[in-house]
């Protein structure tokens, strides 16, 4: 079965980086997309980034262009998102979840699979 595993999560200050990963087993197909989303203190979920599993297209919230990137290690089978020049506002945890097949939507109800999160906190 498809099972989705966060970590990476923790305490950095203002300005500082973070990598959180995302593990993925049970696909039988590369046909399916991964993404990060997260939720903050008091706010809704939303769609952070987004990478295909097949071709390595990619997409990133407005919010986090130019500061986060989404990769993916195919020997692992692990998609990361590096965070640079964290700011308070990127406290949230975070997850990582799966679609499939392949789509374009970063609205949370339309992902399939979801893992646990981790916990990213951003000090000022």
């Amino acid at each position: 079965e498809v099972q989705l595993q966060a970590s990476g999560g923790g305490l950095v200050q203002a300005g500082g980086s973070l990598r959180v990963s995302c593990a993925a087993s049970g696909f039988t197909s590369d046909n399916y997309g991964i993404g990060w989303f997260r939720q903050g203190p008091g706010k809704a979920r939303e769609g952070v980034s987004r990478i295909s599993r097949r071709d390595g297209t990619t997409w990133y919230a407005d919010s986090v262009k130019g500061r986060f990137t989404i990769s993916v290690d195919n020997a692992k089978n692990t998609v990361y998102l590096q965070m640079d020049n964290l700011k308070p506002e990127d406290t949230a945890v975070y997850y990582c979840a799966a679609a499939q097949p392949f789509r374009t939507s970063m609205r949370p109800w339309a992902w399939d699979y979801w893992g646990q999160g981790t916990l990213v906190t951003v000090s000022s």
